[in-house]
């Protein structure tokens, strides 16, 4: 080896950070609780692994679904007419966005896939948000769960408070837009706000450039170029989401078992103005899903609790539990995380004040 080869030859320090950058931050996340587990807490170990299993099992059709949907909507080009619906600058697109959120079947994790796919093909993040924060909140099974439980009025409220959220949220980021407050850098996040996805993602844009001019082709199967930009698309983010969705599982299941349930059960039992907070705090990390959480508010609102504390409660856990929550950090930016958080909370306060004088009306 010569001199000339020495100094060319990248330092161990270089290697070093290379390899670094190559570890996936969530497999490495999921390798070190599962080796903490197996030395401090072997039992919770076999039970988390099976926590994960199952929910992973019960999760796997409508995470198919979706990511077979938002690979639809690329490779068959019509993304570009959801674009042309959604570009408006009015309220209309927004109230459109929010319905099409509030009957949509998919789930707080589910819909991730789908806003990836509107927001690479260019869709405005806010009429994006108004759908997204909607979404999860309601849908047609769970209106006829929540009817059947709750009672029709609190089913009816709950789908106009997923209408309200989807709006508030879509007007608050078309507001920030255009109002960028000093040091915050808003406005490049909200131009931009999906993370970059690395060479999956370049391979990706690169496909999508060759058919960005098309016109849409509803079987987009025939053509070799589609089916290729399909199955990028269902690869990239179904491996996303199937990683942190997994390590979601992984602490959610940690949390349920090592958080008392009497302890979330005093916190909810509340009513009254000051409930509302302690409501939407505690079903950020508590909330389990919609079919499980609808029988226990009906539980606690036996038991003494407000029915717009559970409204809040509801509305809170379905758009920022664990597994969405980690879902949407891995999608977007983190400014645009923290504003999704902050709308999510913000709004799911909103709803339970305006829920508390709503039903004190109406009794």
């Amino acid at each position: 080896m010569n001199r000339s080869d020495t100094l060319d030859a990248p330092s161990w320090p270089s290697r070093l950070a290379a390899g670094w950058r190559r570890i996936d931050p969530v497999l490495a996340a999921l390798a070190l609780l599962a080796l903490a587990l197996a030395a401090a807490a072997p039992d919770q170990l076999v039970r988390t692994a099976g926590f994960v299993a199952t929910s992973a099992w019960q999760i796997a059709p409508v995470l198919l679904l979706s990511v077979g949907l938002a690979a639809w909507v690329q490779a068959s080009g019509a993304s570009l007419l959801i674009k042309r619906a959604l570009a408006g600058r009015g309220g209309r697109a927004l109230a459109v966005a929010a319905v099409a959120g509030a009957l949509s079947p998919l789930c707080s994790c589910g819909v991730v896939p789908l806003i990836a796919g509107l927001l690479a093909a260019g869709v405005p993040l806010a009429p994006v948000m108004a759908f997204w924060l909607a979404s999860p909140i309601m849908d047609p099974a769970m209106f006829v769960l929540t009817a059947g439980v709750l009672g029709l009025e609190f089913a009816v409220v709950k789908t106009l408070a997923a209408l309200a959220m989807g709006m508030l949220g879509g007007w608050a980021v078309r507001w920030l837009a255009g109002r960028d407050a000093p040091g915050m850098g808003l406005a490049d996040a909200l131009a931009s706000p999906l993370r970059d996805m690395s060479r999956g993602r370049e391979r990706a844009d690169a496909l999508a450039a060759a058919l960005r001019d098309d016109a849409v082709v509803w079987r987009f199967w025939r053509d070799p170029a589609r089916r290729r930009r399909f199955a990028v698309d269902a690869r990239r983010n179904g491996w996303m989401l199937a990683r942190v969705l997994l390590l979601a599982f992984a602490l959610e299941s940690l949390m349920l078992a090592w958080i008392p349930a009497s302890a979330i059960a005093d916190r909810l039992g509340g009513s009254g103005v000051a409930a509302v907070p302690w409501a939407v705090l505690v079903g950020v990390p508590a909330y389990l899903n919609g079919a499980a959480a609808v029988p226990l508010v009906d539980g606690l609102i036996d038991l003494g609790m407000s029915p717009a504390v559970g409204l809040a409660f509801l509305v809170a856990g379905g758009v920022t539990s664990l597994p969405a929550a980690t879902a949407v950090w891995a999608l977007v930016r983190p400014r645009v995380f923290a504003l999704y958080v902050a709308l999510a909370l913000a709004g799911s306060m909103l709803v339970g004040w305006l829920a508390s004088a709503w039903f004190v009306l109406s009794a």
